[in-house]
């Protein structure tokens, strides 16, 4: 491990592409310190106190690296990229001009790429005024929890300090895409993979050093080990594929023969990544959200009880339910089996066994939904661990929660796998044996 990591330095283009993603990671987590212009910091560290707590403020400050419960420059993450993804990428099929796009190669993807970062813009924006005016005011009792007394960043509210906060916000988002971008141009890995690793993982030592103020040695041992547990069974599965064979038939163009390999098509047994998880969240906020807009007694105390509260039993049966249909649909946007089947005949290829055409749709879509049932119910016991030991353990918190490994593990895997082949192409030996 150390000699591999001596390799990394090695070698000049990749030691200055390592040391250019570190510089930026840095100078984003110096961002997610600096509090933007006009907020009081006396409510921000009452905010500080009320994300330590299990609930909505601490998932959307999950993906902000802190940032947000400082209601810094870099509040609102890189989550409304992410988002502006995701939509673009749904819309993909259901917008001919998105599919014709994305059937154009690099040019397509330019052009999506921009769409993408105007959505993303809007969506920040939208954030960056939603915020304000939640915290700005006093209220936002969805987020702080019922009950909770209101924070008030912005006394008297003027105009002014609003327009400019949310700018700023705004900026913070935009400033980061850019950060994302050069990263993956001019570092080491998936750029916006990286930002949201930083953020993830840059609050688990003081959670775990919480845990061990709060519970016995012993007890804070077992759920290290736990912890651990998890990790490798994350890594397992996330490594874990389907291969499906793909041969091609021997063809003669010219004076030359060409085709006659075989080659094969991977399907992870988790395709759909921590996507669900997010989606499944987002959705089952949104009633928590409208609870700051209706005033039906019966609605807020049913929201607090059975949505806000995560060790509550039908919350964890919703939430579970939720992530095992998200993944299946992801899934189905993400591969399409009509468009790889047609893909394989057209370059001369079948799969064993199996008559091209319509018979080789139905078959990989079999495998499809095969796959995806035993990926889904993964993730979903993975995400769904922290709620079940906070509901039977005299647990306060569980630092470890399944977003955060999730994240943490697919984006070092990618990372390590890209520094990897770039060892290797230099006779190097890599950190993957």
């Amino acid at each position: 491990m150390l000699s591999s990591l001596k390799n990394v330095f090695k070698v000049t283009d990749l030691r200055n592409k390592v040391l250019f993603t570190l510089f930026l990671v840095v100078l984003y987590r110096i961002g997610t310190h600096v509090p933007v212009p006009g907020v009081d910091y006396g409510a921000i560290r009452q905010l500080q106190s009320r994300a330590e707590q299990q609930g909505t403020l601490g998932f959307l400050n999950l993906f902000s690296g802190g940032a947000l419960t400082q209601f810094a420059v870099f509040a609102l993450g890189i989550m409304p990229y992410i988002t502006a993804s995701i939509i673009v990428q749904i819309l993909g099929v259901v917008i001919p001009k998105l599919e014709e796009w994305q059937n154009q190669g690099a040019v397509g993807q330019r052009k999506i790429t921009q769409w993408t970062r105007y959505l993303a813009l809007a969506i920040a924006l939208l954030q960056a005024t939603g915020l304000t005016f939640v915290f700005g005011k006093g209220g936002g009792q969805a987020l702080l929890g019922r009950g909770a007394p209101d924070v008030i960043l912005l006394p008297g509210f003027p105009w002014t300090r609003v327009v400019l906060v949310v700018l700023t916000l705004t900026a913070g988002t935009c400033l980061l895409m850019w950060f994302g971008e050069l990263i993956t141009q001019r570092g080491i890995g998936n750029g916006m993979s990286i930002l949201i690793f930083s953020s993830v993982v840059s609050t688990l030592p003081f959670q775990y050093w919480a845990l061990l103020q709060e519970k016995k040695f012993v007890v804070f041992v077992v759920l290290v080990a736990f912890s651990i547990g998890i990790l490798v069974a994350i890594v397992f599965v996330e490594q874990g594929q389907r291969r499906i064979p793909v041969s091609f038939a021997k063809r003669v163009v010219g004076r030359r023969m060409y085709g006659g390999q075989s080659t094969y098509i991977p399907l992870k047994v988790n395709q759909a990544g921590v996507i669900p998880i997010i989606f499944a969240s987002s959705i089952l906020y949104l009633p928590a959200l409208l609870t700051n807009v209706v005033s039906w007694t019966w609605f807020q105390d049913f929201v607090n009880k059975y949505i806000l509260d995560t060790t509550n039993f039908i919350h964890i049966v919703i939430y579970g339910v939720m992530i095992v249909g998200f993944a299946y649909f992801y899934n189905a946007i993400a591969f399409d089996p009509v468009k790889q089947a047609d893909q394989i005949r057209k370059q001369g290829g079948f799969i064993p066994g199996i008559r091209p055409g319509p018979q080789t749709e139905r078959y990989l879509a079999k495998i499809l939904n095969r796959i995806t049932l035993p990926g889904a119910l993964f993730i979903a016991a993975v995400a769904l661990i922290p709620s079940i030991i906070l509901a039977l353990g005299n647990v306060q918190r569980f630092p470890l929660s399944g977003t955060t490994v999730l994240i943490a593990v697919g984006v070092a895997l990618e990372t390590m796998k890209q520094v990897d082949s770039q060892l290797m192409m230099r006779n190097y030996e890599g950190f993957l044996k």
